[in-house]
């Protein structure tokens, strides 16, 4: 078929025989203007691939073709080519598979092959370590690591108990359909295996559907559970008369597409009463990516708007899904829990309580995780940019402060500290007071890093005192000096006889009575040493400085020291002071481990009693000094920020306990340590040489974003109250 030519009076005629000759997808190539009206070349949209141009003419002499034809078959010509081109591109873009790209690249592709956003995609491989990056799905090593970022993302209620032993209304909402009258009738079924038939009702809601309250009339009855109706117009606290003496109250609400406007009115009602009422959202997993997206944005903001939280949810129709990365998706995104999985229709047995391993298993195990192939994008039906951000933000947050929680003693209760300046500031005192009241916990306690009883050059505060946990390892919350005992032995026996403290690292040598004290309690203690302090060895008395000034360092510990890595050399020498105690003195240079250029030295003194074993606490010792600088650099940023509302003890207490929580993440080097590391590093978006002060403005960022996302109520706030 080649190009056609058609002559009319006007446009609307020459087009109407263009499409009763071609159709209505005839190209059209060229059109112009003629004494008689207008003309139109066109041709079919399946010629344009079979095109030939006209042969060149074989007669010299031959009449020159008409420029109008000329130009259809060169526009013709480049159209073919320009198909060609995408042709071939898109052949080179599928014939690129997951099996063949390499790095974090591949796992992304993997990620979104099953179903998961590349918007969670990309937040789950940053920290890839660089040994995984260049992996394959064969090795397991590197699944693994993706499966336990996956789950970490993923809460899920740890057991039944924590659901069904705590009293109160459950109303399960969600759009029509989802599942909520069998889900109502399975947790009532579970409940009454646990606790028996008396302390649980029914209510129902659903007065529109046929047939809504005849079937979980029947549920009731083979529960042996009484059912209560409520109508939409009735207050829910008419029913708290008849319901006296249930512990649990299940609610069967109304199905609602989450476009309906009644949804904020049915969730207001529920909302109304004396009783507060517990919401759980049901979402289906055989829905549309783009669908639930839209029900859990919906039905969040109408809660919000009641004054209400819907944190919780429930997966229906688990075994309908085709995928289930999809909703675990946009369950991660969202920062929301789940609590059962349900399964099937058979009450109760076809539920389960949400097993992360196994949702993660399962939204891993597809066809196209195999193949690595993504799927084609699609434009969901999605809250604003900037609130995904914030939902995204808020939801790494929460699990970062998850897992600082869990690791490091106190850091609840710095959390709290944060929360107490942003109260007004007549309360903040009393409010601390009560805080710090019974801290540490009973057995979470094994020393203390004593700091300088003088103020911090420059600053009109003196550093607090850093506990130990039972590992060594620095609190989160640390001790404010003016609020402790006057005198080395009343301060030191405060803390050994309350928290059977075992461990001093001072800052000085005590005075002869302090000493002794520390003798008699054989205690393990520490201190530091100034350079010209004498001590006896065979009957002399030497300067430290002297008495090292010719030793061989021959033990070399690799340590953190102001945000770097060095190494300490030590050596140490049996001696005795004035007192005739024994005693080990130390030396040590930090060295830059590259140029072994020395970068300070230190003395210390020990009990001889101990031997060379206390060597770990010279080094959390000499670590310890760099907390100073890094809470003088917090206060400040929190002294910025906070335009003099905060008391200056919660001040202090704030850029202490972060100096403290920066200073114990870059000193330790374990592996959760090393994923915390690049979790918190990442906050800040760029990376700096020093990590300790890095660390600490990432912290500082932190705990500011966390206060700023609760007040909004623009995310879960489950972990993070």
């Amino acid at each position: 078929m080649s190009v056609r030519r058609f002559v009319g009076a006007n446009s609307r005629d020459v087009m109407r025989q263009v499409r009763e000759a071609l159709g209505d997808d005839a190209l059209i190539v060229a059109n112009r203007r003629t004494e008689g009206g207008v003309e139109i070349l066109a041709m079919a949209d399946e010629a344009v691939d079979h095109f030939e141009p006209s042969p060149p003419p074989s007669e010299p002499v031959a009449a020159p073709k008409d420029p109008l034809e000329s130009m259809s078959e060169r526009l013709l010509r480049e159209m073919q080519d320009m198909r060609s081109l995408l042709a071939s591109q898109q052949t080179d873009r599928s014939a690129v598979s997951a099996s063949t790209a390499s790095g974090v690249e591949y796992w992304r592709q993997l990620l979104c092959g099953v179903g998961f956003s590349a918007e969670l995609a990309d937040d789950v491989l940053t920290g890839l370590p660089g040994a995984l990056a260049e992996q394959t799905a064969e090795n397991e090593q590197a699944l693994a690591w993706l499966r336990e970022r996956l789950m970490s993302r993923l809460p899920v209620l740890q057991d039944e108990e924590q659901f069904f032993d705590q009293t109160g209304i459950v109303a399960l909402v969600g759009p029509t359909g989802v599942g909520k009258t069998t889900t109502t009738a399975k947790l009532a079924a579970r409940f009454v295996m646990r606790h028996g038939t008396r302390p649980v009702a029914l209510v129902t809601t659903d007065s529109f559907r046929i047939g809504a309250h005849e079937q979980l009339r029947i549920y009731a009855r083979l529960l042996d559970i009484p059912m209560y109706a409520l109508d939409a117009e009735q207050p829910i606290d008419d029913l708290l008369s008849r319901l006296q003496g249930k512990q649990w109250v299940i609610i069967d609400t109304v199905g609602m597409s989450q476009r309906d406007q009644r949804v904020i009115e049915q969730i207001a009602h529920l909302q109304g009463g004396r009783s507060k009422v517990r919401l759980v959202l049901l979402l289906n997993a055989a829905s549309q990516p783009e669908t639930l997206e839209e029900v859990v944005l919906r039905y969040r903001q109408a809660a919000r708007a009641a004054g209400a939280e819907l944190d919780d949810c429930i997966i229906t129709k688990q075994d309908e899904a085709g995928r289930l990365a999809p909703i675990l998706d946009i369950i991660m995104r969202h920062g929301m829990r789940v609590l059962f999985g349900s399964y099937g229709q058979q009450v109760p047995e076809d539920m389960a309580v949400a097993d992360p391993a196994a949702l993660v298993d399962q939204a891993l195990n597809t066809d196209a995780a195999k193949s690595g192939t993504a799927p084609a994008s699609t434009a969901p039906i999605s809250m604003p940019r900037w609130s995904r951000d914030v939902l995204g933000q808020g939801r790494r947050l929460s699990s970062l402060f998850a897992r600082l929680r869990e690791r490091m003693v106190g850091f609840e209760r710095l959390e709290g500290v944060w929360d107490i300046a942003n109260l007004p500031s007549v309360l903040q005192d009393q409010r601390l007071d009560e805080l710090l009241t019974g801290y540490p916990p009973p057995q979470r306690m094994l020393g203390m890093a004593w700091s300088p009883r003088r103020n911090e050059r420059g600053c009109d505060w003196a550093m607090p005192d850093i506990g130990l946990d039972a590992e060594g390892a620095w609190m989160a919350l640390p001790w404010l000096q003016h609020r402790q005992a006057a005198g080395w032995q009343p301060r030191m026996a405060t803390f050994s006889e309350r928290d059977d403290v075992a461990v001093h690292l001072l800052p000085a040598l005590p005075d002869s009575e302090a000493l002794t004290w520390l003798e008699r309690q054989y205690l393990t203690w520490v201190s530091l040493a100034p350079p010209a302090l004498r001590v006896h060895l065979h009957g002399e008395r030497y300067a430290l400085r002297q008495l090292f000034a010719e030793s061989t360092l021959n033990h070399r510990v690799n340590v953190r020291f102001r945000g770097q890595p060095m190494a300490l050399w030590t050596a140490y020498a049996e001696v005795s002071d004035q007192d005739g105690r024994s005693l080990l003195a130390w030396y040590g240079e930090v060295r830059d481990p590259e140029s072994a250029k020395v970068v300070t030295r230190r003395y210390w003194l020990t009990p001889a009693r101990l031997g060379n074993e206390v060597l770990s606490l010279l080094v959390t010792q000499l670590q310890s000094e760099g907390l100073a600088a890094l809470t003088r650099r917090a206060w400040q940023q929190l002294k910025d920020a906070d335009s003099g509302d905060v008391s200056p003890e919660v001040r202090l207490l704030m850029a202490s306990g972060i100096a403290a929580v920066a200073g114990h993440l870059d000193c330790a080097d374990d592996e959760a340590a090393v994923a915390l590391h690049s979790d918190v590093l990442n906050l800040l978006g760029s990376r700096r040489r020093r990590r300790d002060t890095a660390l600490l403005d990432a912290l500082v960022y932190a705990f500011m974003a966390r206060d700023a996302i609760r007040q909004l109520g623009s995310v879960n706030r489950e972990g993070l109250v």
